[in-house]
């Protein structure tokens, strides 16, 4: 086999290795409805798995070989059972369907640790072929194969998203490189050879079979799995299989649609709605006499679904301007001002991404955002907020945190009857709501019972803590690690100490390396905090994420490019200047300094986040360039990550900005670890 040919194959089973990983934190979830808010859980599997088939390199056994039996076995698993997964905790709030028809209920703390074993054993045979192919080479070369593999990776999958495209081609892409990479023993071409060739591609085959059969009749947005199916007038949208929104003359819908206008009249020129969905509250607009409407909405297949199916068409208005942006972004770079704006009933049901516990819709409620629409709204503007909270102590939450930022009291009355329906509102125009305005008893929401539910006006609770964008956790009731992902957490630890350990039992010294573990960890809380970082800045999307993880390959590719022709002499000096940036970003978390341009905020918050992790990547390639074995240094550096991952749950207690000290700390400890190894050698 050539040299070129080698580094190829080096970057093609990279790129296997991460697209099928972003592939499977985008596809489980649409079935395991639990794991909307759990990938995470998907991405630290994946780590372990990865981690172990690098340290395991030099075993005679090969692993690939039971790679399309178990993605298969994972995928008709998932096609099943439906999975319906109970959190009994009332500190957390989750979405499950609602569903009467038949299903499997599994607790969370009994399924996600035998999915996350699922997803080590599925890994751990990829990454033991990637780590055969990278052993041998240069480790500089490898490690450049690697990441650009690793980018490939990420670009198309965004490119399919950007697209649209559906996860039956997400898992043909994945099995064709797959097949690559099948092979017999000693390449034979005997039978028994084209035996087994032929069984593990009809294996992968019929995976993709699978994935069809369960995809069909259903749109892939950059975000959900969506099925779009009718009951009575009403037309329903799905997303994940949880009911999302229900399309319908605003006449027939619940009141709380129309309530601005009820309490205030038609006397709301220019309006704004985010998270306009399908466009009810749109329409609603339309009716009262509003004079424009920017509709704001971050996922484009719900804007076509609406312009194509609402009943009252909102989307074909002239009035209406429909904007494609995560609505914190628009708030963040409009300079118009709004006499209503309207919060719609934003929910997401996700994660903002698979490398947080962020979900999509969690910097919108902080006190931050409130006090950004509060900029937004004229002299005499008012925000409405109204949702099925489920708990009080979340209506409490936004309560306070309309409180904190308007600097007034709010006025909120709930239904308790219907899901602790809230409805709030906030702003100037409040002094002027009459005393005696009649709130309905009736909700009639879809698929609920439409006897009267009375009212009542709600106190607020002060001692519930608002969200901020430090913290942006929502639906946790109070900083705490709720027992659920204790218990996952711990069983994820406890089984990576063990199964390093028996992997590393009789391999001899020098195999495991604490500095590229350490690195591993600080790497992925920093890479962690860019995503959440840069989601403030430019939204929650589906595209920062991708870019934002696209430019920490970049900074790792440029950093190892750099260290390919200078030699990093004194490391210590390189981590000094790291603590040093990552110090800054602790003392100027994004937003906290203002421009006049919003091109010259991007850029400074992109060199103040991003410098850090060029500063690793120098650290890494360094560590690279003089290990003596690549793959178990990789292995070390990517159970390093996991530990990183379930690290990042600590942000549940602290905030995310606490969590850069334990970066600094991570990257002190490597650099320690580094000399202590240089001093024994």
């Amino acid at each position: 086999m050539t040299a070129g040919r080698s580094i190829a194959r080096v970057a093609l089973a990279s790129f296997l290795v991460l697209f099928l990983e972003v592939v499977l934190i985008r596809w489980l979830p649409a079935y395991v409805r639990l794991l909307s808010y759990f990938s995470n859980v998907i991405l630290l599997g994946a780590f372990l798995g990865i981690g172990l088939g690098c340290l395991v390199v030099d075993a005679r056994r090969r692993l690939y070989t039971w790679f399309p039996l178990l993605l298969f076995a994972l995928v008709t698993t998932v096609y099943s059972l439906r999975l319906e997964v109970g959190v009994p905790a009332v500190g957390s709030i989750y979405f499950s369907s609602g569903t009467s028809e038949s299903v499997t209920a599994i607790e969370s703390t009994i399924f996600l640790p035998i999915l996350f074993l699922g997803v080590v054993a599925l890994f751990m045979t990829l990454a033991q072929e990637m780590a055969r192919e990278m052993a041998g080479r240069p480790p500089l070369e490898a490690y450049t194969a690697n990441i650009l593999g690793s980018l490939a990776g990420v670009l198309l999958f965004a490119a399919l998203s950007y697209w649209e495209v559906g996860a039956a081609s997400w898992f043909s892409i994945a099995a064709v490189v797959a097949f690559l990479f099948v092979r017999s023993p000693a390449r034979s071409i005997a039978p028994p050879g084209l035996i087994e060739r032929g069984s593990q591609a009809a294996l992968l085959a019929a995976t993709c079979v699978v994935v069809f059969m369960l995809g069909r009749n259903v749109i892939w947005s950059p975000y959900y799995k969506i099925t779009v199916g009718t009951e009575g007038q009403e037309t329903v949208i799905s997303v994940n299989d949880i009911f999302h929104q229900s399309a319908a003359p605003v006449a027939e819908k619940e009141y709380f649609y129309q309530w601005p206008y009820m309490a205030f009249g038609d006397s709301f020129d220019e309006v704004l709605i985010l998270g306009a969905g399908s466009g009810t509250d749109v329409a609603a607009a339309l009716m009262h006499g509003a004079r424009h409407v920017d509709a704001v909405e971050i996922d484009p297949a719900i804007i076509r679904l609406g312009r194509d199916l609402h009943p009252d068409h909102p989307y074909r208005d002239p009035r209406v301007t429909v904007v494609n942006d995560d609505a914190r972004h628009f708030l963040r770079t409009t300079t118009k001002q709004y006499d209503l704006v309207v919060f719609a009933l934003i929910d997401s049901l996700t994660l903002q991404s698979g490398f947080s516990g962020v979900r999509l819709e969690s910097y919108m409620f902080t006190e931050e955002s409130f006090e950004a629409v509060r900029d937004r709204l004229k002299a005499d503007g008012l925000l409405v907020i109204y949702n099925y909270f489920r708990e009080r102590w979340l209506v409490d939450r936004l309560a306070n945190s309309a409180a904190e930022a308007f600097g007034d009291e709010p006025r909120v009355h709930v239904h308790e009857a219907r899901s602790f329906l809230g409805v709030m509102m906030a702003g100037p125009r409040l002094a002027r709501l009459p005393a005696d305005v009649p709130i309905p008893d009736r909700v009639t929401a879809f698929g609920q019972s439409h006897a009267p539910s009375p009212a009542r006006i709600l106190t607020r609770d002060p001692a519930i803590e608002p969200a901020r964008d430090d913290w942006p956790f929502l639906y946790l009731r109070e900083r705490s690690l709720p027992a659920h992902y204790a218990f996952v957490t711990v069983f994820i630890l406890i089984v990576s100490a063990a199964s390093v350990a028996l992997t590393l039992r009789g391999q001899g010294r020098g195999v495991w390396s604490w500095e590229f573990f350490l690195l591993g960890a600080g790497f992925m809380l920093l890479e962690t905090r860019a995503i959440t970082g840069f989601a403030l800045l430019w939204g929650s999307t589906w595209i920062v994420a991708s870019l934002a993880i696209a430019s920490v390959l970049v900074m790792a590719l440029g950093a190892n490019l750099v260290v390919s022709r200078v030699e990093i002499r004194r490391p210590a000096i390189v981590g000094a200047v790291l603590v040093a940036l990552v110090a800054v970003n602790f003392v100027l978390p994004v937003g906290s300094v203002t421009f006049d341009s919003r091109a010259t905020e991007s850029l400074f918050f992109a060199l103040l986040g991003f410098s850090p992790i060029f500063c690793a990547g120098l650290l890494f390639g360094s560590a690279v360039k003089r290990a003596p074995s690549l793959p178990h240094a990789f292995g070390a550096n990517l159970l390093g990550a996991m530990v990183g991952g379930t690290a990042e749950y600590l942000s549940l207690l602290t905030g995310f900005r606490l969590l850069l000290i334990v970066v600094a700390l991570c990257y002190v400890g490597a650099v320690v670890a580094r000399g202590r190894q240089t001093s024994v050698a």
